[in-house]
């Protein structure tokens, strides 16, 4: 490929555009399709979406998925090692594969384990370990960090979030780590607690970028690890536990709040106007399982000094059309997160068997990115592995949004980016049920192209 050098700025630009395609009848699995040329006929028309470099918005830390225990333990332990290594290579490098680029990692067991529940400092029934001399990291060495580690190596770029599903049970109204809510007598404990994780952690090798104090704060099942955190418990860790546990021990790892659905924006938004735990806010985490990306929108304007992350949705069997999955998740998790200013892209279980699991009494038909099986050791790559890979592939850490508009086609959805090199990367999605054709134009050139109905494209030049 021509590679062309501007004399007006350092950066590198293609004197043709390159394009990969996805289409609903998976005829194109992210293929590479022929290079586009430029043209500067300079004509526009009501079909032109305009890429303007000089408007940027947030910058990206990554895209990918969770190594949950269960995700963790089948790739370890049940894929032999070569089969391992080409699937690892094909998740996280950015050449021969997708280059996933953030994991968020389950910090003791969610509703995906292998062994029930755990923490990583359990006692016996009734008995407590406020100065954590039981902590352990051990459950981790089996199969998690391994894989992280290995993930690091393939993609050095990596950035990894840890959230608890649910603090260690003797923290807890509800004895149990199923249930209840965070003891008065805990939240110092439990602060020191996340403490330890995140320099467990460090000492693996393993950095933890940021931080949740509690996944889906809002949500206690009956079945599986969960704890009800209010806005204002929440905010009371932070600012009085948490944040100067940080500051004491010099953790860098940001602590981002909330880490629930669109639909509850009141609960960032209640921490955020707190002055004194936000202090210790570097932004809010979201999840798409109720409500919009807008609410994302509704937390930035609100406090723009704030970051935005979108950390988990899973698709799963009530949803098993693959053309309708990529239309969707692409319009919603990928591109409506990140125009409502995500700066991350996390779906949920990277790996999960044939029949969903293993589980641990929480969704009974999740997907994973990828589907192993256990019974004959095939691996399936799902919708959920193209979508992602049409942005993690492309879009580099460190990248930053960019201006692009308007075409204003409620059928056709897109998304552009510079990255570090200069180069740039446009995503769009055609969600008209009939082929449809635009032009993109990029200061005095432009390309044209028809995109097949329901296909998604990645344009980088």
């Amino acid at each position: 490929r021509m590679i062309a050098r501007s004399s007006r700025s350092n950066t590198t630009t293609q004197v043709t555009v390159s394009a990969w395609l996805t289409t609903p009848d998976q005829a194109q699995l992210l293929t590479r399709q022929p290079d586009i040329a430029w043209t500067r006929n300079g004509k526009t028309s009501g079909s032109t979406i305009f890429v303007d470099e000089r408007q940027s918005y947030q910058q990206m830390v990554g895209f990918g998925a969770s190594f949950t225990d269960s995700s963790a333990w089948l790739m370890q332990q049940k894929l032999a090692l070569k089969e391992r290594s080409d699937l690892m290579k094909k998740l996280f490098h950015p050449r021969a594969g997708i280059g996933l680029s953030f994991l968020r990692q389950p910090l003791g067991a969610s509703d995906f384990t292998t062994c029930g529940n755990y923490s990583y400092d359990e006692m016996p029934a009734g008995q407590t370990d406020p100065t954590l001399a039981n902590f352990s990291l051990e459950h981790d060495r089996a199969s998690i960090i391994p894989l992280l580690k290995q993930a690091l190596h393939i993609n050095p770029r990596l950035r990894i979030m840890a959230t608890p599903w649910s603090p260690p049970g003797w923290m807890k109204s509800s004895d149990s780590m199923i249930g209840g809510t965070l003891n008065a007598s805990a939240y110092e404990p439990y602060a020191n607690y996340l403490v330890k994780c995140i320099q467990a952690y460090a000492v693996e090798d393993v950095p933890l970028y940021a931080i949740t104090p509690q996944n889906e704060p809002l949500h206690a099942p009956s079945t599986c690890p969960g704890m009800f955190l209010s806005a204002s418990q929440e905010a009371d860790l932070i600012k009085n536990h948490l944040g100067p546990a940080f500051a004491a021990h010099g953790i860098p790892t940001k602590i981002l709040i909330y880490d629930h659905n669109w639909d509850t924006p009141e609960y960032p938004e209640a921490i955020l106007a707190d002055s004194a735990a936000a202090a210790y806010v570097a932004g809010s985490a979201f999840h798409g399982y109720a409500g919009d990306p807008s609410a994302q929108s509704r937390v930035y304007d609100a406090y723009p000094d704030k970051e935005i992350y979108f950390t988990e949705c899973s698709a799963g069997g009530w949803s098993s059309d693959f053309g309708q999955n990529l239309q969707w998740m692409t319009k919603n998790f990928i591109i409506g997160t990140i125009r409502h200013w995500a700066k991350t892209v996390s779906l949920w279980n990277i790996a999960l068997d044939q029949q969903n699991g293993p589980q641990n009494g929480g969704c009974p038909n999740c997907r994973g990115v990828v589907t192993i099986d256990q019974q004959h050791g095939t691996i399936t790559y799902n919708v959920d592995y193209y979508l992602l890979g049409h942005i993690s592939k492309f879009v580099i850490p460190g990248a930053y949004r960019i201006a692009s508009s308007p075409f204003e086609n409620d059928r056709i959805e897109y998304v552009a980016f510079r990255n570090p090199d200069g180069s740039k990367v446009f995503l769009v999605l055609n969600a008209a049920p009939s082929s449809t054709t635009f032009t993109v134009q990029s200061g005095t050139r432009s390309f044209t192209y028809s995109l097949p109905a329901g296909a998604v494209a990645t344009f980088t030049w």
